[in-house]
């Protein structure tokens, strides 16, 4: 009878951990909000989490306006696709540093193999955003796969130039 008791009690506490767990699981699963837009950490951040909630208009608004820039069906399809497939992938946003209107800021970028035994591996990058006339944050450049080999390609300044007669 002393051992039934005693078994009891373990049940009961494994029961109640699990509970437990379960409760925090869920609690802690809920909506995240996005951050204010006026700075370069805010705006990466928002682009990222529109992204996660595939809020795909709300991402392309955080895109700077320059040549190159995609249209918002290419971006969309990009990421609905899974051309651009941000499903495994995570990214600490790090330090932020300001040179006139540009903004670098440096990202650890997390990249798991969807298993629950898969490997993690992590890389350093690096995010450009630049301030537009109207003060706002706008991003230039995001490491793959937040971002489109195409898109803002490079000025061409390796073809030759035609003397001028």
């Amino acid at each position: 009878m002393r051992h039934d008791r005693f078994l009891i009690a373990i049940l009961v506490a494994i029961v109640l951990l699990v509970a437990i767990a379960l409760g925090l699981f869920f609690l802690r699963q809920g909506d995240q909000n996005y951050s204010p837009e006026d700075t370069p950490y805010g705006v990466v951040r928002n682009y990222v989490l529109a992204l996660q909630k595939k809020d795909y208009e709300r991402a392309y608004g955080y895109l700077h306006d320059a040549a190159g820039k995609p249209d918002l069906t290419h971006f969309r399809d990009a990421f609905v696709s899974r051309q651009l497939d941000t499903s495994n992938v995570a990214v600490q946003v790090g330090e932020t540093n300001r040179s006139g209107s540009d903004a670098y800021i440096d990202l650890t970028i997390v990249h798991t193999s969807g298993g629950p035994f898969g490997d993690t591996w992590r890389e350093t990058a690096s995010a450009l955003l630049t301030q537009n006339e109207a003060g706002e944050w706008k991003i230039t450049r995001l490491p793959f796969p937040y971002w489109g080999w195409d898109w803002y390609p490079p000025a061409d300044n390796s073809a030759p130039r035609k003397p001028n007669p």
